[in-house]
C-alpha cells in the first residue's frame, strides 16, 4: 500500500531537510563546466546520463552539519549523512596481493568523507589474518579476494578526525562476523577510540532524548559504536544496534517508491521504545554510473518513511556513492532561505508538530529536527 501524502507543507520542509542535510550549495552549483577547476572549493564537474543529463556541470559539495545551525539540541533531533559500506571504495589497492572480486559501494577515502560531513560509518568487520579486517564478502566469512584493510587502518583515520575536529560526533555501524574474543574492544582500544566511546549505561531507553550535543562534546563522548551482534553487549559493551535503532529495510526493498518497510531485525518503524531511526537509500547491487539518478530520489523516498515511521524524520541516512548525491539538482541558498522561513513562520504559527526552536529568531532552521 502506498505511504499517504503528506500535507504540501510538510513535504516541501521534508525534501528541503534532505536537501540542506545534503547539500550546503553555492554559486557554481549547476554552473556549466569542462573541468573541475572551472568549479569551487569541494565541487567537482561531472553529469548525470542515467538521468538524462548529460551537460557538465559542479555538481557536488559538502554536506550540512545541522548542528551550525541550531546547536545544543539532543543528539537524537538531528539528522547525519552515513555511507553505506563506507570501507569499499573504488580503486583501493589490495593489501592481500590477489585481485579484489566485490561490489564497491563508495569513491572517496573515509577520511574525504568524513571531512565531506558524513557522519556515520557503516563497517563490516571479520576475522581474518589472525586480526580484524574491514571485508564486503559473503557467508559470514572473509576471503584474501573479498578484503580490504585491517580494521584499525580505518578507525585510526576515524580517531585522526575527531582528534582535529574536537566538536564533532562519530556514529559507526559494525556488521560483525568478528568472533575473536574481546576482537572488537582490541581493534578500537589499538586506534586509540575509547577515550571518546559513548557508554551504554548512558544510552537512554524507552523511547527518551539522548544527551545534548553540546554535553556530548563537553564530555568528551564522541563516538558512537552499535553491533549487529546482540552478544557483544555483554561481553565487550558495545551497544546492539536494534535495541536502540530503528532501521527499514536495505537493499532493494527500502527503495520501492511509496513502501518503507522496517529490516527484520528491528521493531516497527512507528513503535517508539528506540530514539534514533536509521533510514537505508541504496539498492542491493552498486552501480556507479546509475547513483546520480537513484541517489535524487531520496526525498520522495524520505517523505514514504517519514510517515512510515509516524511522522518522524531519520536520523541517519545511509547511501551509496554520496559524492553524487543531488547531482544537478537547481537548489540555490538564496531561494532557500526565503522559501523555509516563509514556510517554518507558517508552521510555527500553525502550532505544527514539527520542533519549533525560537521561532522569533529569524536565523533559526528548526526543520532540521522533530518530535
Amino acid at each position: 500500500m502506498a505511504a499517504p501524502l503528506l500535507p504540501s507543507s510538510v513535504s516541501v520542509l521534508l525534501s528541503l531537510h534532505i536537501a540542506l542535510l545534503l547539500v550546503l550549495c553555492s554559486s557554481q552549483v549547476g554552473d556549466s563546466c569542462s573541468s573541475v577547476r572551472d568549479c569551487g572549493t569541494g565541487l567537482y564537474c561531472g553529469n548525470c546520463p542515467a538521468a538524462g543529463r548529460t551537460k557538465l556541470s559542479c555538481i557536488r559539495d559538502l554536506a550540512i552539519q545541522p548542528t551550525s545551525i541550531v546547536k545544543g539540541l539532543p543528539f537524537n533531533r538531528y539528522s547525519w549523512l552515513v555511507t553505506h559500506n563506507s570501507f569499499s571504495i573504488l580503486g583501493e589497492p589490495s593489501r592481500t596481493g590477489v585481485e579484489r572480486v566485490t561490489f564497491y559501494n563508495q569513491e572517496d577515502s573515509v577520511t574525504n568523507q568524513l571531512r565531506n560531513g558524513v557522519r556515520g560509518l557503516m563497517l563490516d568487520m571479520y576475522d581474518f589474518n589472525d586480526d580484524v579486517w574491514l571485508c564486503h564478502s559473503l557467508q559470514g566469512q572473509c576471503y584474501n579476494f573479498t578484503a580490504f584493510v585491517p580494521a584499525v587502518d580505518t578507525l585510526k583515520e576515524v580517531e585522526a578526525f575527531l582528534s582535529e575536529n574536537p566538536t564533532e560526533i562519530i556514529t559507526i555501524f559494525i556488521e560483525d562476523y568478528v568472533h575473536s574474543p574481546m576482537g572488537l574492544s582490541k581493534v578500537f582500544t589499538a586506534a586509540d577510540l575509547m577515550k571518546y566511546w559513548y557508554p551504554i549505561s548512558e544510552m537512554p531507553t524507552s523511547g527518551k532524548d539522548w544527551p545534548s550535543v553540546t554535553d556530548m562534546v563537553a564530555k568528551n563522548r564522541r563516538l558512537l559504536v552499535f553491533t549487529s551482534d546482540a552478544s557483544k553487549e555483554a561481553s565487550e559493551g558495545i551497544a546492539y544496534q536494534w535495541s536502540y535503532l530503528l532501521e527499514n529495510e536495505p537493499g532493494d526493498p527500502g527503495i520501492v517508491p511509496g513502501s518503507c518497510p522496517n529490516r527484520k531485525e528491528s521493531q516497527p518503524l512507528n513503535s517508539r521504545p528506540a530514539s534514533l531511526f536509521l533510514q537505508n537509500y541504496f539498492p542491493t547491487i552498486p552501480v556507479q554510473n546509475e547513483a546520480c539518478k537513484e541517489n535524487s530520489g531520496l526525498p520522495q523516498m524520505a517523505q514514504a518513511c517519514y510517515a512510515a515511521a509516524g511522522n518522524r524524520i531519520p536520523n541517519f541516512i545511509a547511501v551509496n556513492f554520496y559524492m553524487v548525491m543531488f547531482g544537478s539538482h537547481s537548489y540555490k541558498q538564496a531561494s532557500l532561505v526565503a522559501w523555509n522561513r516563509n514556510l517554518l513562520t507558517a508552521a510555527c504559527a500553525a502550532k505544527r508538530r514539527w520542533w519549533c526552536f525560537r521561532c522569533s529568531r529569524q536565523n533559526q532552521w528548526p526543520h532540521l529536527m522533530w518530535v
